[in-house]
């Protein structure tokens, strides 16, 4: 039987949360949760944000813009 190609790649997992899930199934607990797992990928990506100004601001003071 010959090899699929798409079998030798590493399996994706499924993304812990969906945007624009059905929230009423979910307890108050579960909400929290979300919302901590949320605000926590907000910090990440300000962080992230920070880090790009930050070398955009040395590339430009190097080349004197």
């Amino acid at each position: 039987m010959p090899i699929d190609p798409d079998e030798l790649l590493p399996k994706k997992k499924a993304p812990e949360i969906v945007l624009g899930e059905d929230l009423s199934a979910m307890s108050a607990h579960e909400l929290e949760a979300r919302i901590a797992a949320l605000q926590a990928e907000i910090s990440r990506c300000q962080e992230a944000i920070g880090a790009r100004k930050a070398t955009k601001s040395a590339a430009d003071s190097f080349f004197k813009r």
